[in-house]
């Protein structure tokens, strides 16, 4: 009995001895702690991340709303009625707002994902009008594509909480329209292939327009 009580505390005793050099070996660096790493998150990749924003041509002025017509599509897979509730808010601002709807294969299921980023696609002609638009969203994506016509396309991304407000707009009818950072000579970009219009008798754009 009392050599099987020896063995039991013998046994304890090293265990205990061992985790101890074990703590000092990691409080003293010599090993690394096996949970000693920060906790993170993947960073999300930017879809935008390879595509160049067209600079302005120079003293390029903003187009009076009425002129800018656009087509409001959800782009951010949700089911609410993004692309109704951003055409009351167009129409009230002055813009011609010429059809709204589901983007393509943006629910996530049969095609892409969502759009993370709300985003502007325009053609050459359609700079100007695109950047005035564009002042009234927070931070979109500006993708420059080989349309010919002068209309734009809004994508409601993931990220839409609202419209800037009127009085933060900035924009005056005749002080030229400003460039953003990092922009790249329109000459210079690459446009993109024009996207697919919305699929017709689709009921999921039927619910967009709300």
């Amino acid at each position: 009995m009392h050599e099987r009580q020896a063995v039991v505390f013998g046994l304890l005793i090293a265990f205990l001895a061992l985790v101890g050099l074990g703590a000092l070996a990691v409080y003293t660096g010599a090993i690394e702690a096996p949970f000693d790493r920060a906790l993170s998150t993947p960073e999300e990749a930017d879809e935008l991340a390879d595509v160049d924003v067209p600079c302005l041509p120079e003293e390029t002025l903003p187009v009076a709303a009425k002129k800018v017509h656009v087509t409001v599509l959800n782009a951010s897979g949700s089911s609410a009625p993004l692309a109704g509730t951003n055409q009351e808010s167009l129409l009230e601002r002055g813009f011609t707002v010429d059809a709204i709807g589901n983007a393509p294969d943006a629910d996530g299921v049969d095609g892409p994902d969502p759009m993370a980023r709300t985003q502007i696609h325009f053609g050459a002609k359609g700079i100007a009008a695109a950047y005035t638009l564009a002042a009234h969203y927070q931070d979109p994506g500006l993708v420059l594509d080989d349309r010919e016509g002068g209309a734009v396309d809004l994508y409601i991304g993931e990220d839409f909480v609202g419209l800037v407000d009127p009085e933060l707009v900035g924009l005056d009818a005749d002080t030229p329209l400003e460039d953003p950072a990092g922009c790249v000579p329109l000459d210079e970009v690459a446009p993109t292939p024009s996207p697919a219009p919305p699929a017709e008798d689709d009921p999921a754009a039927e619910a967009a327009q709300g």
